[in-house]
């Protein structure tokens, strides 16, 4: 079992930056893969990036240049640092984590960010 809380989302100006966090309750380092899906108003939930415990990240084309994943061991934090955003990336973003072990994904609760134009 795996619980995951975000932080770090609001409302921003299109250009603008954000940092949003996600500190899960136990070793990141155990977990095989983290990462950020977002879902807009009507459509359905996407990934945005992911890091795997080997630390390969990934990112949809539409963030790569943009956004960047990075992790702090320490913390046990996963964080998602955006910039320029535009109002297309307007979305609730949800932290995911997923156990290969066990096959199973584990999600946050969201953390709304709109981008106004």
């Amino acid at each position: 079992q795996v619980q995951l809380v975000e932080s770090g989302g609001g409302l921003v100006q299109a250009g603008g930056s954000l940092r949003l966090s996600c500190v899960a309750s136990k070793s990141i380092f155990s977990i095989n893969r983290m990462g950020w899906y977002r879902q807009a108003l009507g459509k359905e939930r996407v990934l945005v990036a992911t890091i795997t415990s080997g630390g390969l990240t990934d990112y949809a084309d539409s963030v790569k240049g943009r956004f960047t994943i990075s992790r702090d061991r320490a913390k046990n934090t996963v964080s998602l640092q955006m910039n320029s955003l535009k109002p297309e990336d307007t979305a609730v973003y949800y932290c995911n984590a997923f156990l290969e072990y066990y096959n199973t994904q584990y999600w946050g609760e969201g953390t709304q960010v709109t981008v106004s134009s």
